[in-house]
């Protein structure tokens, strides 16, 4: 029997519309949905925010230029804190431009690529492992200590990353070759924000005068009831020993009115700790509020949008700067670890417990040791780091709240993070151990790294 042509017509119309119109509900229905639009699975990296299309596609029909500029726009800041080892500008020179016909690296899609994960490795990475061949290739010609070295290994641990490898430069190789595994004496960072904050641009000292207050001297709205519990956790908090009251988080002045919020957000910590603010945003923690202004909205991230294992009592929380700090007790001790192992589950923090980096934190907490001398997860992931004001007259102990900067690649914490306790060797090493990653460094390296060897027959020559 012959099937008229228009009605194979009308049904395939019928079809299309009907395709479209489900398409239309589930990007702008009450339940709105661009998953089902995905190509592939986004990276880890970005999988906290891939029902934002626009954060990378800014555009229907989105060229290489836009998406360089969509990525600048979050990672730019962190590629020029890195000492880039390949710039944009490396591939921009014309006499690189032999370069550019075989690997065109001044746009970041030529090695990222979103929704491939057949082809994504570790960072990621969506180009061969072999790719650095492409260029260095006649590498052992001037580094006989390379010659028969597969073309793969280049970025294996402790040698080479594409961006960042201040710590693994050859002269920075040499000068620390030596040092011994665990450097005894050497302490973390401290906080100085009440020696320094005067000088501080951005801190409200006037309203925050770093000043013990009381309760007595708060006021409240005739309809705001304050809890007794919460009254007890403020006064003991570092807050109420700087001169931080209720009003300074919950009042706000709009004109000649001021109004009362409940919740304070982001914004209001900010007053004080812009810095560390901007590094929450910039992390895996805050980056959903972060992109939640490129056109919809986010709710914060949550444990169980983690790919990571999670507590399953935490998998409902929403994060932000409370979740960790508390409402009113904002105390960074307990942000340090507790909160850490509070929604993390994975064997690495299942295990800082038993490792002699909590014997040390353990030692501090309890005052038989010096401040800095112990060990948190915020240590690692988190670290205190010295932000330079007025070409290094004074500098501000700053708590770097974006815990990408030194987790992947893990060498990436060689330099803030391993150093200030151990040698270098140990520390390439131990990143390089994926069996001491996961019980949390309790032990030795069993893996070696060959590069301080290399670059110590390199100066060392044998029979000089």
């Amino acid at each position: 029997m012959r099937v008229n042509n228009s009605t194979l017509w009308v049904t395939w119309l019928l079809l299309t519309c009907a395709i479209a119109a489900y398409l239309l509900y589930r990007m702008y229905g009450e339940e709105t949905d661009k998953m089902v639009f995905l190509p592939g699975d986004t990276t880890s990296a970005h999988h906290q925010i891939e029902q934002v299309c626009t954060a990378c596609h800014t555009g229907p029909f989105t060229d290489k230029d836009a998406m360089q500029e969509a990525c600048e726009g979050c990672h730019l800041e962190q590629l020029k804190a890195a000492k880039d080892d390949h710039p944009k500008s490396k591939f921009t020179d014309p006499r690189n431009a032999d370069r550019i016909a075989v690997l065109d690296a001044r746009y970041c899609v030529a090695c990222h690529v979103e929704h491939r994960p057949e082809i994504t490795s570790a960072m990621a990475v969506t180009i061969p492992a072999d790719t650095c061949f492409l260029c260095h290739e006649a590498i052992a010609e001037d580094r006989p200590s390379h010659e028969g070295m597969a073309f793969d290994t280049c970025t294996s641990a402790g040698c080479h990353n594409f961006h960042d490898n201040t710590a693994l430069y050859e002269d920075f190789l040499v000068r620390h070759m030596d040092a011994e595994h665990i450097l005894f004496g050497e302490q973390l960072l401290v906080s100085n924000l009440r020696e320094i904050a005067e000088q501080l641009p951005d801190y409200p000292l006037d309203d925050n005068p770093l000043e013990p207050v009381t309760a007595g001297q708060q006021a409240f709205p005739d309809h705001i009831d304050v809890d007794g519990s919460i009254m007890q956790e403020w006064i003991a908090s570092k807050h109420a020993e700087a001169g931080v009251g209720c009003q300074t988080c919950h009042a706000v002045s709009e004109e000649e009115t001021v109004s009362w919020i409940d919740k304070p957000g982001k914004e209001v910590c900010a007053q004080c700790h812009q810095g560390e603010v901007q590094g929450f945003l910039s992390g895996r923690h805050g980056m959903r509020l972060n992109v939640a202004a490129l056109g919809q909205e986010l709710s914060p991230m949550s444990p169980s949008l983690a790919r990571l294992p999670m507590k399953e009592h935490a998998v409902d929380s929403h994060l932000d700067c409370q979740s960790c700090h508390g409402a009113h007790s904002y105390d960074s001790r307990s942000a340090a670890v507790e909160s850490c192992l509070n929604c993390h589950n994975d064997d690495h923090s299942l295990a800082y417990k038993d490792s002699p980096h909590h014997r040390l934190w353990q030692a501090e907490m309890s005052g038989d040791a010096a401040p800095g001398t112990g060990v948190s997860c915020a240590s690692c992931h988190m670290p205190r780091t010295e932000k330079d004001y007025y070409w290094g007259t004074f500098v501000h102990n700053e708590v770097q709240h974006n815990q990408s900067l030194t987790l992947r690649p893990n060498e990436k914490m060689i330099r803030p993070v391993c150093m200030t306790c151990h040698g270098l060797g140990f520390a390439i090493n131990a990143l390089a151990d994926p069996a001491l990653i996961h019980n949390n460094f309790t032990g030795k390296p069993s893996v070696h790294i060959e590069s301080i060897d290399l670059a110590r027959r390199r100066v060392e020559p044998t029979g000089e």
